[in-house]
């Protein structure tokens, strides 16, 4: 595909782990110059302190929090756009700006594109609200039934999967445990605690499994289930963990997207246990991956990874293998050169 000329691109976004920084390195490598704005930045103690008076706000009076946040986002954004004065602009998830943010670009002309991230249900714009962000710009989604959903009604989205960002390293000690990073789930709860109670050393990391106490506050004193468990850590630390797992565990709730630790659990070189059959289209299940469909077959394969580790890491080599070969942010954005060609 033709690439882009280079030009000055603001890159509007999450904090969400810092994936952000992934997408504007490879744009950085394409010569383009990239000015980060991140509109849910909550840097300073004053800022995060508003955070949680509008989530409060919101569990009080519902509605009321989200629209002081939204307000202020928008705020925000607006101001970046004015100061970066950008040749184009490339927003990621955004459903927490309002009108005035993608008035501003179409009153500029700013050739721009909408990068969901999530499944379109799973985001807070409507349909109308959709249609106005993504004015004659692109869309981009990472799912395939709603590539479908919405190209019946409208739209005209462009496939995009998440990827791994090479520019880490992944040098783990092995810990003979079985990992899970990411948020809790009813879902992922159930089969945590099933490998637990089979004996299987597992490990679940993240502010929704902590007990530390600052965790329990800030989560609203939600319950947590008695396993192993760590706090937050970055995504470094996390992809250390990853290498040095006997498996890692990836567990999907509610998407038909591939979620980001798809590709970063066979990019750390890690053994992947994935619920997901499909997942053929990215890598070989059985050399690549392993995938289950039942809590026993998770439980037989954490097992098996636990009696032959260099059963396990044969797999989690040729998951990295292919990882860096097709499903790195660079080769994604690259895919996607000619979005204002």
């Amino acid at each position: 595909m033709a690439e882009a000329r280079p030009g000055r691109i603001l890159l509007v976004a999450p904090t969400f782990h810092g994936y952000w920084d992934s997408i504007a390195a490879p744009l950085r490598a394409a010569g383009h110059e990239v000015v980060p704005h991140l509109y849910d930045r909550h840097g300073s103690a004053l800022a995060k302190a508003r955070t949680k008076w509008h989530e409060l706000r919101e569990r009080s009076a519902p509605g009321s929090g989200r629209r002081a946040a939204r307000r202020a986002a928008t705020r925000a954004a607006l101001a970046a756009v004015r100061e970066a004065d950008p040749d184009r602009v490339l927003v990621i998830k955004g459903d927490v700006l309002d009108s005035p943010f993608w008035e501003e670009l179409d009153r500029r002309r700013v050739p721009r594109a909408l990068w969901l991230w999530d499944e379109f249900r799973r985001n807070d714009f409507t349909l109308d609200q959709l249609r106005f962000a993504v004015g004659d710009g692109t869309l981009l989604s990472y799912s395939r039934e709603d590539l479908a959903w919405l190209g019946a009604r409208g739209f005209a989205p462009r496939y995009s999967p998440n990827g791994f960002d090479d520019r880490y390293s992944a040098h783990g000690s092995a810990s003979g445990e079985v990992i899970f990073i990411g948020a809790r789930y009813p879902n992922r709860e159930r089969l945590l605690v099933a490998l637990h109670s089979a004996g299987v050393p597992v490990r679940a990391v993240g502010r929704d499994w902590s007990h530390h106490w600052f965790d329990r506050l800030r989560t609203w004193n939600s319950p947590r289930p008695d396993l192993p468990w760590s706090r937050d850590v970055d995504r470094q630390q996390g992809y250390h963990l990853l290498a040095g797992s006997a498996a890692a565990v990836n567990v999907h709730s509610d998407q038909d997207g591939f979620s980001m630790r798809t590709f970063e659990v066979p990019g750390c070189g890690a053994l992947q246990l994935i619920d997901r059959t499909d997942v053929g289209e990215f890598y070989e299940p059985g050399r690549e991956v392993l995938v289950f469909e039942s809590e026993a077959e998770l439980v037989d394969q954490c097992q098996r990874a636990a009696r032959e580790p260099e059963w396990a890491r044969s797999i989690g080599a040729a998951g990295r293998e292919r990882t860096l070969a097709e499903h790195t942010f660079t080769k994604r954005l690259r895919a996607l050169g000619d979005l204002w060609a």
